[in-house]
């Protein structure tokens, strides 16, 4: 079966994960995870590639990014296999492949979900019970986000840019977001957007997507299509 498009849309930014083969570990020790950011820095400059949030699990990644073309992300991504995966494979004296195929990739309407996605993405370690607190954990962009810590891999996106007229504002005011839970309904959405490919936002929207990329943008309804009756 071909493989379907990847979704684009200028200017729109894209949720993605990447995940280890078979869930299996990609980072086995701090030095790992600051060369995959290395890595990830120097492609994404250099491809086109604003990097949003991040966050660095134990067997997969995920990344809140806008391309600036359609070829800006997977190049990005296919930079970062070639040295990461090679630098993996001779630290840790082992062969064959380090992720599980393509990575998954959602676009997302970013006036509904940006700001949702960089929690849901910084959030990541608590869910997964590593850490109480998102800034506890050091291998995600919420220390710069929410508290101001330097990190040239980020490009902040303007509707972050416009939580307060100075950075001081803003980081206050991206803290105070992480007082309420995700929606449960914003967490499946995300979830089953990024996971299954599909474009996450209203049907405006989703429709505009269809159209660029030239095919569907969410699932089916389930079910026969009703008649009509006489």
């Amino acid at each position: 079966m071909a493989r379907l498009p990847r979704y684009f849309a200028e200017g729109q930014p894209q949720h993605l994960i990447q995940r280890g083969n078979n869930r299996e570990p990609i980072f086995a020790a701090d030095v790992d995870r600051r060369f995959y950011l290395d890595c990830l820095q120097d492609a994404a400059d250099r491809l086109g590639c604003a990097i949003h949030a991040y966050v660095l699990m134990t067997n997969h990644v995920h990344l809140l990014v806008t391309a600036e073309t359609p070829e800006s992300l997977p190049k990005t991504l296919q930079s970062i296999g070639r040295r990461y995966v090679q630098y993996f494979n001779y630290t840790y004296e082992r062969t064959g492949t380090l992720w599980e195929g393509r990575y998954k990739a959602t676009v997302i309407d970013s006036e509904r979900y940006l700001l949702t996605c960089m929690r849901y993405t910084e959030l990541n370690p608590v869910r997964a019970g590593m850490v109480a607190h998102p800034g506890d954990y050091p291998w995600s962009s919420y220390r710069a986000n929410a508290m101001g810590n330097d990190d040239r891999i980020l490009t902040p996106h303007s509707l972050y840019r416009r939580l307060g007229r100075s950075a001081e504002v803003r980081q206050s005011t991206y803290r105070q977001l992480f007082r309420a839970h995700i929606a449960k309904a914003d967490l499946e959405a995300i979830r089953e957007a990024t996971n299954k490919a599909w474009v996450l936002g209203n049907d405006r929207f989703r429709e505009k997507v269809e159209a660029l990329a030239g095919r569907r943008s969410a699932p089916q309804p389930r079910g026969r299509p009703r008649k009509d009756r006489d």
